[in-house]
């Protein structure tokens, strides 16, 4: 059985290492799967769910990111997220009040900046709930 060797970091730690058969990522133009022998690779990716299939028992990885960069070698996905989170660290209710929250700054907004960033806050804490809700079904 073919493998391929997956590396997820963020600027604070490694997320994961290993050996996966499958891995499946929110890339800038759609949902991109990733097998063994792959294409090489670069793009950017948007926050979402990085699901690895690993190798070694089957099972099923789950990692939030908020946007980064993907670069797929025939041997090698490497992700370099701008902030990664493990699966089981996700707290729906923290994230459902960071959006209310950034729905709120949004409202109050004063300057262009401001809406901006709270737009951006709103779309990062929207994709975290729903790849939590995701992982959930599963």
């Amino acid at each position: 059985m073919a493998t391929i060797h997956v590396d997820v970091v963020s600027a604070e730690e490694q997320i994961f290492s290993g050996e996966a058969k499958f891995v499946a990522l929110p890339g800038e133009n759609g949902e991109l799967g990733i097998l063994p022998r792959h294409t090489p690779l670069i793009t950017r990716i948007k926050p979402g769910a990085v699901r690895i299939e690993r190798a070694d028992n089957g099972e099923e990885e789950f990692v939030f990111v908020a946007g980064g960069i993907l670069e797929v070698q025939p041997g090698t996905v490497t992700v370099l997220a701008d902030t990664a989170i493990r699966g089981k660290d996700l707290d729906e209710a923290k994230a459902t009040e960071a959006k209310r929250l950034a729905e709120e700054a949004l409202k109050n907004a004063k300057s262009d900046i401001d809406v901006a960033r709270a737009q951006s806050e709103l779309a990062l804490y929207a994709a975290q709930i729903a790849a939590l809700r995701r992982l959930m079904k599963k």
